[in-house]
C-alpha cells in the first residue's frame, strides 16, 4: 500500500495545515490529523499546535475530548454606508478597509481592492437599496470581507431583467460571466473575476447560495436567509496568487477582452434530473457565443440524453466555428454521448440517435 503521508517540512507547512484545519471547522481531534497528515507523534504535533498558540495563531477553549481551537482575530469591524447619491466604492475601501489590512503582501492588498471595490458598486448600481454593511476580519491566516445591502436581491434582479422564469437561472449565467444589463458602462465581468481570485466566493440572497471555491456550488435553502444580497470573500495571506494571473488565464496578448469562461454545468441542472433535452442545452448555450473558448465542466453531471449533446458539440459547434469548445470532467457515458455527437457532425450524417 502506498505511503500517502506528507514529509514533514518547515514551520510552514505545518502552520498551513492547521490553520486551515481550523478555518475549516475542523479542529476536533487537531493534534491526531496533524500526526496522521506528516507522519509524526501526537505529542509532536501537539507541539505544533501550542507554538502557534503561543505565537497568537490560534486560540484554544475547553479541555480533554471538550478542547476546540479558533484562528485569533488581529482586526474585526463592520461599518453601515448609506447608499446616497455621490457615494463611490473607493471611499469605503480608502477610509474602512484597506487600514484594517495593515502590511499584508502586496498582491493580497490587490485582491482585496479589486473584490471589493467590484463588490460594493454593484450594491450601488444594481441593488435599489438604502444601506450596505461592509464587514472585516483579519486572521494571522486569513482575510475575510462581506459586503450586503438591503436591496432588491442579486438572483431576483437579474432574472426580472433577464425575463428569466427561475432565479437558479441567474446564478448559471452569473457563473458564465460577462453578464450585464448595462452595456454601455459595464463589462460583466466583477463577480466572475472576483470569483476566482479569492479561494472561497459566496453571494447569498433570499433562499439560494451560490459558491465558488475550486467548482462553483449551488445551495437551496427552506426558508429565506437574508434581505438583499450578501457576498462573502475570503483569501489566505500567504497566497501567491495575483490580479495579473488572474486575468491572464481568460484573457492573453491576442485576445485583450474576457474571451474564455468555464460553464458549471450542474449549476444547470433542477434536483437530481439529467441534461437531455435540446431546451437544457439551449440555456447553457446563451450568451456562449460572446466568448472564444468555453470549457464545460460535467462534475456531478452522471448522464446526458442525446439531443442535449448534439445541439452544442454539433448544432452549436457547426454554426459558431470561431468558438473552440472543450469538455472537462466527463464520465464514460457523457463522454461518449459527446464522441457520438461530434462524429455526427464531422461526417455530416444523421446520428443513429437522431431525434426527429
Amino acid at each position: 500500500m502506498a505511503d500517502n503521508k506528507k514529509p514533514l517540512g518547515d514551520e510552514l507547512d505545518t502552520k498551513e495545515f492547521i490553520c486551515g484545519k481550523v478555518a475549516g471547522g475542523q479542529s476536533q481531534h487537531l493534534s491526531q490529523s496533524v500526526a496522521d497528515q506528516f507522519g509524526i507523534s501526537r505529542q509532536s504535533a501537539q507541539k505544533h499546535i501550542k507554538q502557534l498558540i503561543k505565537e497568537g495563531v490560534l486560540e484554544k477553549s475547553g479541555q480533554t475530548k471538550g478542547v476546540s481551537y479558533k484562528l485569533a482575530i488581529i482586526a474585526e469591524e463592520e461599518k453601515i454606508y448609506q447608499l446616497i447619491p455621490g457615494i463611490t466604492e473607493d471611499l469605503p475601501w480608502r477610509d474602512f478597509v484597506r487600514p484594517l489590512l495593515g502590511d499584508l503582501p502586496s498582491n493580497i492588498i490587490s485582491i482585496c481592492q479589486y473584490g471589493f471595490t467590484e463588490m460594493f458598486n454593484n450594491a450601488i448600481e444594481h441593488s435599489n437599496g438604502n444601506t450596505v454593511l461592509v464587514s472585516v476580519q483579519l486572521t494571522a491566516y486569513n482575510v475575510k470581507m462581506w459586503v450586503s445591502d438591503d436591496g432588491i436581491g442579486i438572483f431576483r434582479k437579474i432574472a426580472k431583467d433577464f425575463n428569466l422564469d427561475d432565479e437558479r437561472h441567474a446564478i448559471f449565467e452569473l457563473a458564465k460571466g460577462k453578464l450585464t444589463s448595462d452595456p454601455a458602462r459595464h463589462s460583466g465581468e466583477g463577480i466572475f473575476f472576483t470569483s476566482r481570485m479569492f479561494d472561497r466566493f459566496g453571494i447569498l440572497s433570499d433562499k439560494l447560495i451560490f459558491t465558488h471555491t475550486s467548482h462553483d456550488w449551488l445551495f437551496e435553502e427552506e426558508k429565506p436567509i437574508n434581505k438583499g444580497t450578501s457576498v462573502v470573500m475570503e483569501i489566505n495571506t500567504s497566497s501567491t496568487r495575483t490580479t495579473k494571473s488572474i486575468f491572464e488565464e481568460y484573457a492573453t496578448i491576442d485576445h485583450p477582452g474576457f474571451y474564455k469562461t468555464i460553464i458549471p454545468l450542474k449549476l444547470a441542472k433542477y434536483g437530481d434530473e439529467n441534461m437531455v433535452s435540446r431546451s437544457q442545452a439551449k440555456r447553457v448555450l446563451t450568451r456562449v457565443e460572446k466568448f472564444t473558448e468555453v470549457v464545460l465542466d460535467f462534475k456531478d453531471v452522471n448522464e446526458i440524453g442525446q439531443g442535449f449533446a448534439d445541439e452544442i458539440f454539433r448544432v452549436f459547434a457547426q454554426e459558431h466555428p470561431n468558438v473552440h469548445l472543450m469538455s472537462v470532467n466527463t464520465n464514460e457515458s457523457v463522454d461518449w454521448m459527446i464522441k457520438r455527437a461530434k462524429a455526427t457532425g464531422d461526417s455530416g450524417q444523421p446520428s443513429l440517435f437522431e431525434d426527429v
